[in-house]
């Protein structure tokens, strides 16, 4: 058997900076423009994304994956509490999660 038929002649690390840099390229176009919620090139560039993700998963170490899973998350918690801060600022003060007023109805 010759070497090249056992060996893959694809590095995988010029396959992650390819995928690295398709996802950097649909990120700046998302940032450019505005899509709706359906468009299928959006979820065809969040795919692109989870594909970059299972390639890092599978090439990083397992220590530093998992370090990557928690600043992942980090950063997960943070946008909530942004999106929260907004909602609250959007609402005013104390209506979010308020009970509603209640008024008092006489029955005669």
């Amino acid at each position: 058997m010759a070497q090249s038929e056992s060996m893959p002649t694809e590095d995988p690390l010029d396959a992650l900076r390819e995928r690295i840099r398709a996802t950097h390229e649909a990120a700046e176009r998302l940032a450019g423009e505005q899509r709706g919620p359906g468009d299928e090139e959006t979820a065809r560039e969040a795919q692109a994304l989870v594909a970059l993700l299972q390639t890092l998963r599978d090439i990083v170490p397992p220590e530093l994956w998992q370090q990557i899973r928690e600043l992942i998350r980090q950063l997960l918690l943070l946008i909530r509490a942004i999106i929260d801060w907004w909602v609250d600022r959007i609402e005013g003060p104390g209506t979010r999660g308020a009970a509603p007023p209640v008024e008092d109805i006489e029955i005669s």
